[in-house]
């Protein structure tokens, strides 16, 4: 009966309202915009480093290398204080933007390794007929090998944009007014339970963004698949 009493209080007070979608908002935006950043950033990264071996690749290749083994090999948290207090430590900054380009930084990170594993899991033989039928080395990976390549990396891509929706989370760290945030600041009270209410609807909001986005990825693939059988 308390925990009804407190649920019909969570969506009927209007401040309570206002702050628990002010919150789901500024999620959404982290999440969308992060999200955006990743798979251009990853997608340049991925294609840098399976560029064929020249002298003006070097460098690029190099800094690819490093990008990504850096980025995989710390904690999100600590790459978002870095971000925050150390390279955007300007009076002014808007904290959204820094939340964005710390984790579109490191998704595209990862998205790169799993576009770039996608790319080479197609067979050879299939850019050796491209180049066979006279198009360019360009015109054959972005014709062909990317297509096909789609497919294959399309559940880890998807995979990596579900952790980075709950990743966000992690912005209340640096005093960003988030989905978390704001089950946090409505559940503050003496005991722990009431806590339950709030936190049990930011986990349902999370749960229907992540559950929307998995819908989308299933059926580009459901659709993907459909026109291989054509």
């Amino acid at each position: 009966m308390d925990f009804l009493q407190k649920t019909i209080e969570l969506f009927t007070t209007e401040r309570y309202v206002e702050s628990l979608f002010s919150g789901l908002w500024m999620t959404v935006v982290i999440s969308v915009a992060a999200a955006v950043l990743g798979l251009i950033l990853g997608s340049v990264v991925a294609l840098v480093t399976i560029a064929p071996k020249s002298r003006a690749i070097v460098l690029p290749k190099a800094l690819c290398k490093v990008y990504i083994t850096i980025i995989r090999g710390t904690p999100m948290a600590l790459q978002l204080f870095i971000m925050a207090y150390v390279i955007f430590a300007i009076r002014g900054f808007p904290p959204v933007v820094t939340a964005i380009l710390a984790f579109g930084i490191n998704s595209g990170a990862y998205v790169a390794e799993n576009i770039r594993a996608g790319i080479l899991s197609v067979d050879k033989g299939q850019t050796e007929a491209g180049r066979a039928l006279g198009l360019t080395g360009a015109t054959t990976m972005l014709r062909i090998v990317i297509p096909q390549a789609i497919k294959n990396v399309l559940p880890a891509i998807g995979n990596e944009l579900i952790a980075l929706i709950k990743e966000t989370s992690i912005v209340s760290m640096i005093g960003m007014y988030d989905l978390t945030m704001a089950a946090q600041v409505i559940g503050g009270g003496n005991n722990m339970a009431s806590y339950v209410v709030p936190m049990t609807a930011a986990a349902l909001f999370y749960l229907a963004i992540v559950y929307l986005l998995t819908f989308c990825i299933k059926l580009i693939e459901r659709r993907l698949r459909a026109g291989d059988q054509r």
